[in-house]
């Protein structure tokens, strides 16, 4: 280890896990173990089983990374954990995690805040289907807990709306519908308190689904995004409220549609984003000089500052 990297110890990188995500959260896991070796950090890469709590102990761990996506891991389960073990650990708490997590009490709590979000609903139901659909067509059906557009589609009526909620409840039984909005598509990561430059996303699919996440060559990542300066800080704002309402801290991203009109439209708040060659935050980082191994340290630097 360099002189500088002994303050960090022996640092636990939480990846995989046992969410939809988990394949995601291990390509994300090794990116980040590997740009903290490169730094000089004794790290450590853990492929998170239900056995984590017996493994960090038996470890003699200093302090942990967190690149677990989707339940168990960024949903406020492992912060629990890491809580009861004292371990300091990167990204958003228990609480912030709980909520950013559950896409439909997000919405709750920034529509009783006066947030702009779209319309939305809870499926539990036929009768659900018909008051969803008085949202109007077309629709966006998710499911409330899961993260990477898993098993995200769209809807054009109510026959899809059935179908696709049909579909979501495989991989979650909280099912959310959130009307669509036409427009571009930003992304707005946030380090510390500071929010990094926006990140416009096109792609040739319907939305910025799976695919055109992690393996769609034919996605655009647009830094600059194209907004003049004052339009971009006000999104940046609206990003840091929404990152501050839920309770989100140390790192992550918020997701923001405007639509044809020029009105922003908050949709979604990641307190572990991908760490992958496909992901926002380090795109976002690099275009203001921060490269992705600065950016894991700077991360991990975090929990200095919360012992």
């Amino acid at each position: 280890m360099s002189a500088s990297a002994d303050r960090f110890g022996k640092v636990a990188v939480l990846m995989g896990g046992w969410a939809a995500e988990r394949e995601v959260s291990l390509v994300s896991g090794q990116a980040v173990l590997d740009g903290l070796r490169r730094r000089g950090v004794d790290a450590h890469g853990i492929d998170v089983g239900r056995d984590v709590i017996d493994v960090l102990s038996r470890g003699a761990f200093d302090r942990v990374f967190n690149v677990l996506h989707g339940r168990g891991g960024e949903d406020g389960v492992i912060q629990g954990a890491l809580e009861i073990l004292d371990l300091p650990y990167t990204g958003s708490g228990v609480m912030g995690s709980a909520i950013a997590m559950d896409k439909y009490r997000t919405k709750l709590l920034l529509q009783s805040l006066g947030l702009p979000t779209p319309g939305f609903a809870l499926i539990h139901d036929d009768a659900d289907l018909t008051a969803a659909a008085e949202l109007g067509f077309p629709l966006m059906v998710k499911p409330a807990l899961e993260g990477s557009s898993i098993g995200m589609a769209r809807a054009d009526d109510p026959a899809q709306l059935r179908a696709a909620c049909a579909q979501a409840v495989e991989y979650d039984s909280h099912v959310m519908v959130e009307r669509w909005v036409s427009g571009a598509e930003y992304t707005a990561a946030i380090l510390g308190r500071e929010p990094l430059p926006l990140i416009r996303l096109e792609t040739p699919h319907a939305f910025y689904d799976y695919d055109a996440k992690y393996h769609a060559d034919d996605t655009r990542y647009l830094i600059p995004c194209g907004l003049d300066g004052a339009a971009e800080a006000e999104l940046q704002a609206l990003a840091l409220r929404t990152f501050d309402a839920v309770g989100a801290t140390g790192w992550g991203r918020v997701d923001i549609l405007m639509d044809d009109e020029g009105r922003p439209w908050v949709i979604e708040v990641n307190t572990v984003p991908g760490m992958t060659s496909h992901s926002l935050v380090p795109m976002a980082a690099n275009a203001v000089g921060i490269d992705f191994d600065e950016l894991v340290w700077r991360i991990l630097a975090q929990t200095l500052e919360a012992a």
